[in-house]
């Protein structure tokens, strides 16, 4: 990192542990030294972002990566509470996610996400995309303040 570089707190949200385990290998590869959290379901989310139970000592988010399709609350219904909460609507938050249709692209845009990423099937795609976030929001995107 350079000295214009400083660690942020990443969440990720994720029910496929083999995509969970390939974001965390991409920060590992790219010698991230971000904080990288995961949690499998949009409640989670939500009770992560709101600092709720188990949660209560957790860093307020600098991104997240929220895939789409999760189990309990999806990802767009977190999009959607995240962007109407006066508290959580200037977090950025990256659509990461299997779907190519164009209505969850549009969707995604209309509930206010800042980029939407299709998850590539390659391993190493998918590691170089991770990285690509992750250089662009540490190292081009001034992020705001706690």
């Amino acid at each position: 990192m350079t000295m214009t570089q400083k660690a942020i707190d990443v969440l990720l949200v994720e029910d496929d542990p083999g995509d969970v385990l390939m974001t965390r290998e991409a920060f590992a590869e790219n010698k991230v030294a971000n904080r990288l959290a995961v949690v499998s379901d949009g409640v989670k989310a939500m009770a992560y972002l709101r600092k709720e139970g188990p949660y209560g000592d957790v860093p307020t988010p600098d991104l997240v990566l929220l895939d789409l399709n999760l189990p309990r609350m999806d990802g767009r219904e977190v999009l959607a509470a995240m962007k109407s909460d006066q508290e959580l609507r200037r977090i950025p938050v990256v659509v990461l996610t299997t779907s190519e249709a164009e209505e969850d692209v549009l969707r995604s845009y209309s509930l206010h996400a800042n980029a939407y990423v299709t998850k590539p099937v390659d391993f190493q795609r998918f590691i170089d995309v991770v990285r690509q976030i992750d250089d662009f929001f540490v190292s081009v995107v001034r992020l705001p303040a706690h």
